[in-house]
């Protein structure tokens, strides 16, 4: 983020009672009702800053279907993998077997699937 007034990097610091290493995402996710959450944007290099409040008026929770936070745990796993792999011939390698496997696969809908591995 850049200060609008000299084009420096701004620091953000969220507050009052988070941690130095708070993110607003986190600090929100934390948050109960009637909760304020103030958000400060600081430039270092020309002494401008800005606050903003957030109040939690209410929150609402949906839970997540099982199978859907299950495909998203192995999708993450599997990037995670991908990621440390070097080789540019494991990776095709690799592309080519998924391939190979849906092929081979009946068709299903993604929620008929055993995402578990199990």
């Amino acid at each position: 983020m850049e200060c609008p007034a000299c084009g420096g990097p701004v620091t953000i610091e969220v507050g009052p009672n988070q941690p130095l290493s708070a993110s607003v995402a986190d600090a929100l996710l934390a948050a109960d009702e009637n909760e304020q959450i103030t958000v400060t944007r600081n430039c270092w290099a020309c002494g401008w800053n800005e606050e903003r409040s957030v109040s939690i008026d209410s929150i609402e929770i949906t839970e997540g279907e099982a199978h859907v936070v299950k495909r998203a745990v192995l999708l993450n796993e599997i990037t995670d993998e991908l990621s440390t792999i070097d080789s540019l011939a494991t990776l095709k390698d690799v592309l080519a077997e998924v391939r190979r496997q849906r092929r081979l696969e009946p068709t299903t809908t993604e929620t008929d699937r055993d995402t578990t591995g199990e």
